[in-house]
């Protein structure tokens, strides 16, 4: 069986970089989808310290994320990277769910999803 949510070991340095910044240190990191931006869904991701029933805890790279069940199935097999450029960077996110999504690249639609789209 798949991750549910995949990071790459560029993405979990940068997150507990992040954590460590923050002093967020003992935290997990929340992967989250909600209703909004321009195609309907968006994705979320925040430092968590409570898991929450109806949770998925996953641990990769010893840094653990959470995903509620409602979740999981819109974005399992989603990839979490971190690349950097000389313009900065950013986390990349694929989701092989998603049938479409805007330029911005942080919001998208599944084909049993369409979530609650706004104007960008």
């Amino acid at each position: 069986m798949s991750e549910v949510v995949i990071l790459t070991e560029a993405a979990a340095l940068q997150i507990k970089d992040m954590m460590k910044e923050h002093d967020e240190a003992d935290a997990m990191l929340r992967v989250s989808v909600k209703g909004g931006g321009c195609s309907g869904l968006s994705y979320g991701m925040g430092f968590e310290h409570e898991v929450q029933e109806g949770d998925e805890v996953l641990e990769q790279f010893e840094l653990k994320l959470v995903v509620s069940k409602e979740d999981a199935p819109i974005l399992n097999g989603t990839k979490i990277d971190y690349k950097q450029s000389m313009m900065g960077g950013g986390f990349t996110i694929d989701n092989p769910n998603a049938i479409a999504s805007c330029g911005c690249g942080s919001s998208f639609v599944t084909a049993t999803n369409k979530g609650t789209p706004e104007n960008c």
